[in-house]
């Protein structure tokens, strides 16, 4: 029980996830909108917590902003079942690249990326039992 409080993160990006995805998944086009949009948020943390200066670290930023958009744009131009497993598949390895973030402590706070982390996935596995 002693884990439970450090664990907030967790409960909201679970709360976050139930509100969004149990009564019916958002539309495709949004939820690819959001997926390209998500970098632009650790581009912002990155710049105001002055992480972006150590070297590589705004090109790694970058390439991930760009990554995560080519697979919402293909998301998009899949269409029906097929562009909800890309998208389910960039959401996923969106849950990825916050794991990565949480794990090295930099770019985000560590709440930040648990919480993204934990929402991605469910994300995921919402688009994918949809493509079902």
């Amino acid at each position: 029980m002693h884990a439970v409080p450090h664990r907030w993160p967790t409960a909201v990006a679970l709360t976050l996830a139930a509100l969004t995805f149990l009564d019916g998944l958002p539309a495709p086009a949004f939820l690819a909108a959001v997926l390209a949009s998500m970098p632009l948020f650790y581009l912002g943390f990155g710049v105001f917590r002055g992480e972006l200066r150590r070297p590589g670290a705004l090109a790694g930023q970058l390439a991930g902003l760009a990554g995560f958009a080519a697979v919402a744009l293909l998301a998009v131009a899949a269409d029906g079942d097929a562009g909800l497993v890309v998208l389910a598949a960039g959401w996923l390895g969106h849950a990825l690249w916050d794991l990565v973030h949480h794990l090295r402590g930099r770019v985000v706070p560590r709440a930040w990326s648990e919480w993204c982390g934990v929402f991605d996935a469910c994300g995921a596995v919402a688009l994918l039992l949809a493509a079902l």
